[in-house]
This record gives structure tokens, C-alpha cells and sequence, in this order.
């Protein structure tokens, strides 16, 4: 298994040193990561925990881990 990781990094190291599309590619791909897990976190993903105290950050967890979400369940 390693032995084949190896061959794959060599193949991508020594096949594409040169090619100006690869570095092209390799860009748009950082640039896309960047956005997903950078950006779009701070979207949607905001801190609930920030500026509680301990206690109000354990009451807030288990809350969220103990109660069932009111919506799209369909029992009504």
C-alpha cells in the first residue's frame, strides 16, 4: 500500500514538473479549499460557545445533544 503511494507522488511529481495547466490546476484547486473550509465556516458555522462561562457552555452541549430538533421530523 505504501509502496503504491509512493509511485503515485513520483508519477505526480516527475509527470506534471513542467506543465504550466498542472500549476494552473493546482491553484484553482487551493483556491477552491481555501473557500470551502475557511469562508464558508465562518458563514456557516458560528461559534455558539463564544463569551459563556463553563457551566453555560456544558448547559448549551448537552441541550444540544439531548433534545430532538422540532423540525422535519414528521410527528405531529
Amino acid at each position: 500500500m505504501a509502496n503504491a503511494f509512493v509511485k503515485l507522488i513520483d508519477i505526480y511529481r516527475f509527470g506534471f514538473q513542467d506543465s504550466r495547466l498542472f500549476r494552473r490546476l493546482l491553484l484553482l484547486i487551493g483556491i477552491k479549499l481555501f473557500i470551502m473550509f475557511a469562508i464558508l465556516r465562518l458563514i456557516f458555522f458560528p461559534d455558539l460557545l463564544a463569551g459563556k462561562s463553563e457551566r453555560e457552555k456544558a448547559a448549551t452541549i448537552i441541550e444540544n445533544l439531548t433534545t430532538l430538533p422540532s423540525a422535519g421530523l414528521g410527528a405531529e
